[in-house]
């Protein structure tokens, strides 16, 4: 089967100016919710904490159709910026603002912007002990961010949690997340579809993630917290928004299957 491990980072734009422009979360998730509606697929959505609290009907929504909830966090915070303490009173808030909308027990989480890296690995106690099964919280590269070049592309368990990186293809001379947000709507589409069908080909899922505003080509432009100052990489989180759910159908159209990671894990069991 052609796996697409499409998630949605289920968060707001963090802007470094508080007030803006930009089109109502709820609007943005039901527009992700009717293509998997539409397609007849289910996925998994990592949701922080505060945007549950906020949004009550929106988780209520996502649950009611079968997706599956995730943990990202509940206040969206670095984990280089935390520490073992700290991860473990987040996470427990961030459960207990899911735990209402869930129908099984959560066990899969993402580090806000990919920040689990090698200096990082204190994480995988915490979400043990918590109960917590996977991860998806690696970028296995260099990347001006966060990341971890050593990691390697295939899942592995690492203190009882497994880790399942992002899928990563070069382009130019960099390794960059192909199946992700920005990624997704900047790169030559044609590439894209190309090394989708070589990773199809080699029986390898698509390992990808989303969040609303990749939708909202209405929002206004602001610089945003996650990006470091720059502007190159501010203006990217822009670019072509009005495109993604296009690209999205034609890489459904393509054979692709957007699939909950719940229901990937068994495939990984000798990881």
């Amino acid at each position: 089967m052609k796996t697409f491990l499409f998630s949605i980072d289920l968060e707001e734009f963090y802007a470094e100016r508080a007030e803006f422009r930009r089109t109502p979360l709820a609007e943005l998730v039901e527009r992700y919710l009717a293509l998997l509606r539409r397609r007849q697929m289910k996925a998994t959505f990592f949701v922080v904490g505060e945007i549950a609290e906020k949004f009550p009907s929106v988780i209520r929504d996502i649950a009611a159709e079968g997706h599956e909830l995730a943990c990202h966090t509940f206040a969206h915070v670095p984990l280089d910026q935390q520490n073992a303490a700290s991860l473990r009173d987040d996470l427990r808030r961030n459960l207990d603002a899911l735990s209402p909308f869930a129908t099984a027990p959560i066990k899969g989480f993402r580090a806000p912007i990919l920040s689990l890296g090698e200096k990082q690995q204190w994480a995988y106690e915490v979400l043990a002990s918590l109960g917590f099964t996977y991860s998806s919280s690696v970028l296995p590269a260099r990347n001006p961010l966060h990341g971890w070049p050593g990691f390697g592309a295939t899942p592995r368990r690492i203190g009882g949690v497994l880790e399942i990186p992002v899928t990563l293809s070069r382009v130019f001379t960099l390794e960059v997340p192909i199946g992700a947000g920005t990624y997704f709507r900047c790169l030559p589409f044609g590439a894209i579809r190309r090394r989708f069908a070589t990773l199809a080909a080699q029986d390898t899922a698509v390992v990808g993630y989303f969040h609303p505003y990749d939708l909202d080509s209405a929002q206004e432009h602001v610089m945003s917290r996650g990006v470091g100052g720059s502007r190159v990489l501010n203006a990217l989180l822009y670019f072509n928004r009005a495109g993604t759910l296009g690209r999205l159908e034609s890489i459904l159209d393509a054979g692709f299957r957007i699939v909950p990671y719940r229901d990937y894990l068994p495939t990984l069991a000798h990881a």
